[in-house]
């Protein structure tokens, strides 16, 4: 039976080494492939028991393949501010055609034509917390409430004005306003000041100044159209030294808008020309066109007019053991009883990493590491198809001795 034994133990062998060299054959093809974990085969012993005297039975070898998956691979810069890399712990949470989520450490995403959404080149769709109803409660060991990261969905949008001010000089040689004066027109400087409401429109406002007092100023705003019903209003007072000391603001409700809050403690009345300037947020209907990542998975969508505003966040998955994750085709990772449930968290909390835009995580292979693995299954492949070639020859011989 010994001779029966070195033939398994022989063939045991080989095939140990060919799954070791199907691993670096694995490695080798994914040496460039974002956010892979390399594979090894790692062995151990199967003895049979012999007793400690008489024949002895060569037992075999047994193959356990391990996924460094807990291994970072090298971040590299690219040249997508759409690319993704986790510095440090945690995975991305997918999903596929189904709708089935997955891990995955490939954040080589880009905008599918289709639907609008981000899809990495396993063709995994990216899932995020919208942030259109405010602070995302994620549940922390299920992907529920994620939805595809997709700024699309934002549309345009018109901001309405909000705050607003008004600086400069108010002239102190602008005499007091008297109504009754020939040619009196109701106020003594005139200036205007663009707002927006809340579908966009600019609206341009009447500033109306009117010097009641030495040290005193009456601010009011009109909209054109009805010159005679005042928004708002705020009575400006000086001191000694031509700075605000009271009424620096005014809130002007504005038609079909927002009240906007005017700061005016801006303004000085010193000797001199009257010269005042004024700003005003808010913008007219502005479209997406395109996005940004930060640290903390924020994904805001940018404006034409250049403004972002943040419309998901993008959360990272972890595990208590991440080497016993289940492998997937397309580089992505489903939770076993070995790896532990998933706990979802954002970047920078709970040990997790941070979210790196514009970067992408390599591969953790080491070619010249797989190249010497290759050569050692090679020259133990070759010793083990010779114990076999010998077992083999030493059987031969003993069934000719019965001829």
């Amino acid at each position: 039976m010994s001779l029966i034994g070195v033939l398994r133990t022989g063939v045991s062998g080989m095939n140990a080494q060919s799954n070791r060299i199907s691993t670096v054959a694995e490695n080798i093809q994914n040496a460039n492939t974002t956010g892979y974990k390399r594979t090894s085969a790692e062995f151990s012993s199967l003895l049979l028991d012999s007793g400690d005297v008489g024949t002895y039975n060569s037992g075999a070898v047994e193959t356990t393949l391990r996924r460094s998956i807990g291994e970072r691979g090298p971040i590299s810069s690219t040249n997508s501010d759409k690319d993704l890399a986790i510095q440090g712990n945690g995975f991305f949470v997918v999903r596929d055609e189904s709708g089935a989520p997955f891990l995955t450490r490939a954040g080589n995403f880009v905008v599918d034509g289709k639907s609008g959404n981000l899809v990495n080149a396993g063709g995994f769709t990216l899932l995020g917390y919208s942030l259109a109803n405010g602070a995302p409660n994620p549940v922390l060991n299920g992907v529920a409430d994620l939805k595809p990261v997709n700024v699309n969905v934002m549309g345009q949008e018109a901001r309405p004005s909000t705050n607003a001010t008004v600086s400069g000089n108010l002239s102190y040689e602008t005499p007091v306003y008297d109504p009754t004066a020939a040619g009196a027109i109701g106020y003594s400087k005139k200036n205007s000041l663009k707002v927006y409401d809340n579908v966009g429109q600019p609206l341009i406002l009447d500033v109306q100044m009117t010097k009641t007092s030495t040290n005193t100023w009456s601010v009011k705003f009109f909209d054109p159209a009805a010159p005679t019903v005042s928004l708002g209003s705020s009575t400006v007072t000086f001191d000694g030294n031509g700075k605000v000391s009271s009424g620096g603001s005014a809130n002007v409700a504005v038609p079909n808008g927002r009240t906007v809050a005017v700061d005016m403690s801006g303004l000085t009345q010193l000797s001199g020309a009257h010269a005042l300037t004024g700003t005003a947020d808010g913008s007219a209907p502005t479209a997406v066109t395109g996005t940004a990542f930060g640290e903390d998975g924020t994904v805001y969508a940018i404006y034409t007019d250049g403004t972002r505003k943040a419309a998901f966040k993008v959360p990272l998955a972890d595990v208590e053991s991440p080497d016993n994750l289940s492998p997937r085709a397309g580089n992505v990772f489903t939770t076993s009883t070995a790896s532990g449930d998933v706990q979802i968290g954002f970047a920078g909390q709970g040990g997790r990493g941070t979210l790196k835009a514009g970067s992408l995580e390599q591969s953790n292979v080491d070619v010249s590491t797989e190249l010497t693995t290759m050569i050692e299954s090679q020259t133990v492949y070759t010793a083990n198809s010779k114990v076999f070639m010998t077992g083999n020859e030493l059987l031969e011989t003993l069934m000719n001795l019965k001829r």
